[in-house]
């Protein structure tokens, strides 16, 4: 099964197996990594997904965990395509940020505009948590267009403190708690991120639509 591409026509994922219980799905970009979880995500709430404990998008890649028809599973896998929908949009989260971060003159400058320009740069796109990873509750935004990419920091900062919002090549993050880092730091927010007691406990979890919006400090 692995790299099979089906008979489906231009079907875009190549499905690995992985294990006897899982699939992993492989797309060209985030983008189609993030549409094919949502079209996925979708099917599953309706009912039409053969049966699977997990569905874990990352940044090429999707996978399928505890499945229990892995034929039934590749054929619906291999038939997506990007064109053919993502299901529908998930919840929309607004995250007020002060935007006071130890890089934002920097990054300004790596832009070409002002800070206050920077801000609005950034506060402007919706943006999608395509995958979560890095720590818990930490999720990798796409939405920022392509131009406004930065390199991560030459050498990491030992502590980044919880809330704050960095950039890091094509994506925005925000920390969810303390902890080492070398993404750009832009600003901060207050909203809890990661909530243990919450469901789900990531804020920021896959699917979420993101608008950061431009704060005072107080």
């Amino acid at each position: 099964m692995s790299g099979d591409r089906g008979d489906a026509g231009p079907a875009r994922a190549v499905v690995h197996r992985v294990g006897p219980h899982a699939l992993l799905a492989e797309v060209a970009d985030a983008a189609e990594a993030a549409a094919l979880y949502r079209a996925l995500a979708a099917l599953r709430a309706a009912g039409e997904l053969p049966a699977v404990t997990e569905i874990v998008p990352a940044a090429r890649t999707v996978l399928l965990d505890g499945a229990e028809d892995l034929a039934a599973l590749s054929a619906v896998l291999t038939a997506w395509q990007p064109a053919a929908g993502t299901g529908p949009p998930g919840p929309l989260v607004e995250v007020p940020t002060v935007y006071d971060g130890a890089d934002l003159a920097e990054v300004a400058a790596l832009w070409n505009v002002s800070v206050e320009a920077a801000v609005r740069i950034h506060t402007e796109p919706e943006y999608l948590v395509a995958f979560c990873g890095f720590a818990p509750g930490f999720g990798y935004l796409t939405g920022l267009p392509e131009r406004y990419g930065v390199p991560r920091r030459a050498t990491p900062r030992p502590s980044v403190a919880a809330g704050s919002v960095a950039l890091a090549g094509p994506y925005t993050g925000v920390y969810p708690r303390s902890s080492p880092g070398g993404w750009q730091l832009l600003g901060h927010t207050g909203l809890p991120l990661w909530d243990a007691a919450r469901e789900p406990a990531a804020l920021l979890a896959p699917g979420v639509r993101v608008r950061f919006t431009a704060a005072r400090a107080g």
